[in-house]
């Protein structure tokens, strides 16, 4: 188990993403842009009414923005983790830490159920779950998940030269905080600092987009089920 984590969160494979000055700046300048386009598009899709038409439009407006931010930045890398048979894509690694993380959630929920104050919060987020379309629900959860995966561990962490985990976790962080809702912020802070390891580790984005798509997906099951 230890060399399960040391692999995907800690040993950094072998990889050379160097960029010239001009292009980090370049991709320093459009990542700072999209990061505060994208804190403002967050905070009023969070806003909108549950059940209301404009939800989704937001949402999908929001991973547009995120999307568009990262590949404008600059190249991404899938990247790859250390393996006994030598360095491969991470497919099944993420997916479990995804589904550990959400593991983790859950056992907090049942207690964050008995704080009042922490109790509502959460289930401003359940309800536009609840209230919206299942397909369309579960679509605009898969596709916000990979968007910001794309933008905040594939553009924002490139663009940082020191202490990139802290930094774009905390960035994370940040933007999410513009929703105004303590639950989703302090879900920022664990999530962002798994993902943000796993990149650090691996190099890509691959891997941070299958936890954070597969934890998403468990929480919109298990939510709902705890804060009905």
């Amino acid at each position: 188990m230890r060399e399960w984590l040391r692999r995907a969160l800690v040993e950094k494979v072998p990889r050379d993403h160097r960029e010239a000055p001009h292009e980090l700046r370049r991709r320093q300048r459009v990542t700072l842009l999209f990061l505060a386009l994208g804190a403002a598009v967050l905070a009023i899709s969070l806003r909108i009414e549950p059940g209301s038409g404009w939800f989704y439009p937001a949402t999908l407006a929001l991973a547009l923005v995120w999307t568009v931010g990262a590949f404008a930045s600059g190249p991404l890398h899938l990247g790859r983790i250390d393996h006994a048979d030598g360095a491969r894509r991470p497919v099944l690694t993420p997916v479990v830490l995804g589904l550990l993380l959400a593991a983790l959630f859950g056992l907090g929920g049942v207690v964050v159920r008995q704080v009042p104050f922490l109790d509502e919060q959460v289930r401003a987020v359940v309800e536009h779950a609840d209230q919206g379309a299942g397909p369309l629900i579960v679509l605009v959860t898969v596709v916000n998940g990979i968007a910001e995966e794309l933008f905040f561990r594939g553009a924002a962490y490139a663009a940082t030269t020191r202490h990139p985990v802290p930094v774009t976790t905390v960035a994370y962080v940040l933007a999410t905080m513009a929703t105004g809702n303590v639950m989703l912020a302090f879900a920022a802070v664990l999530l962002g600092t798994l993902v943000a390891l796993e990149r650090r580790a691996s190099g890509g984005i691959l891997a941070p987009i299958l936890t954070h798509v597969t934890w998403s997906l468990c929480m919109l099951l298990v939510l709902p089920a705890l804060f009905s």
